[in-house]
């Protein structure tokens, strides 16, 4: 399946719209990690686990949008938007992705 942020894929003409798909994930940071990275805003660096949370986040939400393409029998998603937010008082990450379903 081809992914892409622009309305259209060069080379390659939308024969039909199947629609807006998304994918929704919400991930949870432990305490362990929040006190790491406290230590992180402290002396400076990178927060390689919330890194890592930010990345399985993405994943899993592009996955699950990806599954509800196909399952409308598209082969693309072109406009692909991502959007990350915190809820839960900030201890866990939403992340939500979305696009439009195309054939190519």
């Amino acid at each position: 399946m081809i992914l892409t942020t622009t309305p259209q894929i060069e080379g390659h003409p939308i024969l039909e719209y199947k629609g807006v798909v998304t994918g929704e994930t919400i991930i949870g940071a432990n305490i362990v990690k929040d006190f790491f990275a406290g230590i992180r805003d402290i002396v400076g660096g990178r927060a390689g686990s919330y890194e890592k949370v930010l990345i399985e986040g993405k994943e899993t939400s592009i996955r699950e949008m990806m599954q509800r393409a196909q399952a409308l029998g598209a082969n693309a998603i072109v406009g692909i938007d991502i959007d990350y937010e915190t809820v839960g008082g900030g201890s866990m990450l939403m992340v939500a992705t979305s696009g439009t379903a195309v054939v190519i």
